[in-house]
């Protein structure tokens, strides 16, 4: 008999020992049809290229499976993955299991469901969970609850499958929030009852309340894009309403990573991959170096990360698609070589019989919180505030300097509008940087007492092969129709100043 069965069917004889009369035992392995004799063993080798410890693995994933099968002697084909698995959850009180013991029990249930789902070709399971409506909109007027809930699904349409829960949790609770305080402090019961003092009255209490002013202003988004939906259905919305001003922010700018942060996070990685011994450490190592160059070198986003599919992979191309990236479009992301590398090199441990999802932890689709948490700890032990966003604020910065056109990079990021591209060239740009030192060495050199014998001969600059590169890119930015007065003035002011340090002595 296989090591695993045997394992198992002295699990079992422990297990049942303190089991009442009359409660149902699972039958032992050499009751089993063949074909579950093998998905057992199959479920085995998943879990452990998945990641899983061996403890874990032995002494609760393969028993709690064990126990299903044993619970229900049909072909795994046949099994009703809710009914049929739930039993063993019935087995585990009745042999006198702790709550947390349960816990423990009910998650693994969890995953060999997914690992039998996944055997049946019936692929991830839905993560929609149902939403209290009504514990948001407790005490808002009926026709309010109903034109929010149309409002919600015309918005819906844009959002992704995987970011459908946190979207209504986020947006039941912003809106619920701020008509709570209409209806409930106001006396707001029909729309003609809203007043502009109404809103500045909200305001003024979140300011009051040390709120910070962009987050202020999101609510203040949210209010006017709510009243214009209803203005559209018919309803009567005065302008005063429409016309009440965000508070004034800082303009900030991107927060990145400069060369010697992101060299230190890509050593730290690199040193966890050649110091893990054993095969789930070297996994997870090997995961989180992939990440980190998709990260860094594809600045893509930590949900297209997430959600990122085996499909959307093409090594030979030299790239990756984006699939309903923000806003549902879909994108291409260029790979180097070194980013190859290291993804392949994770997909040689990944394990090949796992899921769609490129990453997994566990045998599972990264949760929203996983990536984030990896780049925490690791930025920890450099003294760095390493999170997912910032390493794309680094990629546009680096790309930027590097002399690639503002459209290229505003086309690899994804971003919609060419002004939210060009904000990265606010914080930092090489070009205007090398501008300033030699226009200000010119300005002390023309400052400085010199005898004329002393003068240096006339140096007459041409333009560098990489201005030529940021010549060419504002020439396309200044093309561009949207761009707004303030930016299309200061890039044609740069180039002007490129044009006229190489044209003069």
């Amino acid at each position: 008999m296989n090591n695993d069965l045997l394992n198992y069917d002295q699990h079992l004889s422990r297990s049942c020992r303190k089991l009442p009369a009359g409660a149902a035992r699972p039958c032992p392995s050499t009751l089993w049809p063949e074909e579950n004799i093998r998905l057992y063993q199959k479920y085995r080798v998943w879990l452990i290229e998945g990641g899983a410890g061996l403890h874990a693995t032995g002494n609760i994933y393969l028993p709690i499976a064990g126990h299903i099968l044993g619970l229900n002697p049909l072909p795994y084909p046949q099994l009703d993955l809710i009914k049929d698995f739930e039993k063993v959850l019935d087995f585990a009180r009745a042999r006198g299991g702790s709550p947390d013991r349960l816990v423990i029990d009910r998650h693994a249930l969890v995953k060999f469901r997914r690992f039998v789902r996944l055997e049946l070709g019936q692929g991830e399971a839905p993560k929609f969970k149902t939403f209290d409506l009504a514990a948001h909109t407790q005490g808002l007027p009926a026709w309010l609850v109903s034109e929010l809930e149309r409002y919600q699904r015309s918005l819906q349409r844009n959002w992704r499958p995987v970011r459908i829960m946190a979207n209504l949790q986020g947006f039941w609770s912003k809106y619920g929030k701020m008509w709570r305080y209409f209806c409930e402090v106001q006396g707001v019961q029909q729309l003609a009852d809203l007043k502009r003092a109404h809103i500045l009255a909200f305001i003024d209490q979140w300011i009051d309340a040390k709120y910070s002013s962009s987050t202020i202003n999101c609510y203040i988004l949210y209010l006017r894009s709510f009243l214009n939906f209803l203005q559209e259905e018919g309803y009567n919305v005065p302008q005063s309403l429409l016309r009440v001003k965000t508070l004034k922010t800082p303009d900030s700018l991107p927060r990145y990573l400069n060369d010697e942060q992101v060299i230190g996070l890509r050593d730290e990685i690199r040193s966890e991959v050649q110091q893990a011994r054993q095969s789930p450490q070297r996994r997870q190592a090997l995961m989180d170096q992939a990440i980190f160059y998709l990260l860094w070198q594809g600045g893509l986003r930590v949900g297209e990360m997430e959600e990122l599919r085996l499909e959307d992979l093409d090594l030979p191309g030299k790239r990756l698609s984006v699939r309903n990236g923000k806003g549902q479009k879909d994108r291409t992301i260029y790979l180097t070589d070194v980013a190859i590398a290291v993804l392949r090199q994770y997909l040689d441990v990944r394990g090949m019989s796992t899921g769609e999802h490129v990453f997994l932890y566990r045998n599972a689709p990264l949760g929203k919180c996983f990536i984030g948490s990896r780049l925490k700890t690791l930025g920890e032990k450099l003294s760095l505030n390493a999170h997912p966003h910032r390493l794309r604020h680094t990629t546009a910065t680096q790309l930027l300097n590097a002399g690639c056109r503002i459209t290229s990079i505003q086309k690899i990021l994804g971003h919609e509008n060419i002004n939210t591209t060009m904000r990265y060239a606010k914080a930092y740009n090489q070009t205007v940087a090398e501008d300033f030192y030699a226009a200000m060495q010119r300005v002390e050199q023309r400052l400085s007492v010199v005898p004329a014998s002393a003068e240096p001969e006339p140096n007459y600059e041409v333009i560098k092969v990489q201005d030529r590169a940021q010549l060419l890119a504002w020439v396309e930015l200044l093309t561009q129709p949207e761009l707004a007065q303030d930016e299309r003035l200061a890039t044609a002011w740069q180039l002007k100043q490129v044009l006229a340090a190489a044209a003069s002595p």
